[in-house]
């Protein structure tokens, strides 16, 4: 019997991303680390490929007021309903979901008008040679946003136009993406890496 693909969600309230928000380590994961959250200092962060908000979001749960863009319709819609859900939900999920701001557009047109200390570039990270590996939320994203031909030039303008720091998040074993700059650092986990631009 073939079995019927789930259809994709944004879900903030439970499963990975309630988890994460309970067990995930607070201001001493990767990610926080790699933005710049630290005791004392909350940067405000643009997203720029909001893709699923898990990021955003869990940057939110720590304070941070972040700006999500997202270009897809298709997944501006599906982002649009889960801030809805997860605000009804209301307690902490509101107040969270209260640091967030999702705008529908490019990032590229949009980025030079906002003004963001942090910006996060996550775009759809290059084929596996397993596609197995990739869960299957993932591959539905990339079914609707595509492959990101463009993720070099959003970086450039990234780093054109953070007041701070532009993060690169990018498989660990994966090569720089090719005319990028060399990052300043990089935090590395098992899975993924942060490549880390400090501007000035």
């Amino acid at each position: 019997m073939k079995r019927v693909a789930a259809v994709l969600r944004v879900d903030f309230v439970e499963g990975s991303v309630a988890h994460r928000l309970r067990f995930g380590g607070g201001r001493g994961q990767d990610l926080a680390k790699a933005m710049g959250l630290r005791a004392g200092k909350t940067p405000t962060i643009i997203d720029a490929t909001a893709g699923l908000g898990r990021d955003a979001f869990l940057l939110a749960s720590l304070g941070a007021q972040v700006t999500l863009i997202e270009r897809s319709e298709e997944m501006h819609r599906l982002l649009a309903q889960g801030m809805e859900r997860a605000e009804r939900e209301g307690g902490q999920f509101r107040e969270i979901i209260g640091r967030m701001t999702l705008l529908k557009g490019d990032a590229k047109d949009l980025i030079p008008e906002l003004s963001g200390e942090a910006i996060l570039v996550d775009p759809m990270h290059p084929e596996r040679k397993n596609s197995a590996l990739v869960k299957q939320d993932l591959r539905q994203v990339r079914d609707i946003v595509g492959s990101d031909e463009d993720a070099g030039d959003l970086v450039r303008l990234a780093i054109k136009h953070a007041r701070k720091r532009v993060v690169l998040k990018w498989p660990a074993k994966a090569d720089p993406i090719e005319g990028v700059q060399k990052c300043t650092h990089q935090i590395r986990g098992k899975t993924t890496r942060y490549d880390v631009f400090m501007i000035g």
